[in-house]
């Protein structure tokens, strides 16, 4: 399933078309960094525990992922997540410094959520993005784990954070900062939309629990 449903007639036309280009983007990177750590598709499934299919899927733009799946495959194949965005132009990319203007983005339409990077493209320990999660929109169907640190700040809207099977609802104003290892999903179970600070840290040691 690409999460996309059918369209009601012409005037969805072009939002249906930068959906496609977003998919198909997304699958075009999946393959290219995975052939270029040199890995087989069976070799990715195996380190993320996601099916041959959906991997292939994803390559061939037939499926969108979760943030949950990005996660994994970034974890996989050794880059950030934010290799999986959208880039940006490069006259305006600095080393250091991004601008508004100039963030890169990851638009998830199935998942109801556009992650915008906050900190550069240069690998690093640290990750830092704003989500924009509209009504109903999640990280996923199931619990993440890896190692590190996750923390995150309520700008506005509500966010309910998943930990260890346990439901914490946050508001506009609320933080939070948990170990990555506990298992973790988020979604936004209101009809406004919300927009999260979220900061990550992951260790080139990593590896996807289970």
């Amino acid at each position: 399933m690409d999460g996309r449903g059918e369209t009601n007639g012409p005037k969805d036309a072009p939002a249906i078309e930068a959906n496609d280009a977003v998919d198909q983007r997304l699958g075009e990177t999946v393959r290219l960094l995975r052939q270029r750590a040199g890995l087989s598709i069976q070799d990715v499934a195996t380190k993320t525990g996601l099916s041959n299919g959906m991997i292939s899927q994803l390559e061939r733009a037939r499926a969108m992922p979760s943030i949950r799946t990005l996660r994994l495959l970034s974890i996989a194949l050794d880059v950030p997540i934010s290799y999986f965005f959208e880039t940006s132009d490069p006259a305006d990319v600095q080393r250091y410094i991004v601008r508004k203007n100039s963030r890169r983005l990851l638009r998830l339409t199935a998942s109801g959520v556009v992650k915008e990077a906050l900190t550069p493209a240069d690998k690093g320990q640290l990750e830092l993005y704003e989500l924009t999660l509209n009504p109903g929109a999640s990280s996923g169907t199931d619990f993440l784990q890896h190692t590190g640190e996750k923390a995150g700040y309520i700008l506005s809207g509500s966010l309910r954070l998943w930990l260890d099977n346990q439901a914490h609802l946050l508001e506009a104003g609320d933080s939070f900062r948990f170990p990555s290892i506990v298992p973790h999903m988020f979604d936004n179970p209101t009809q406004q939309a919300a927009r999260v600070i979220w900061v990550t840290t992951l260790r080139q040691t990593d590896s996807p629990a289970g």
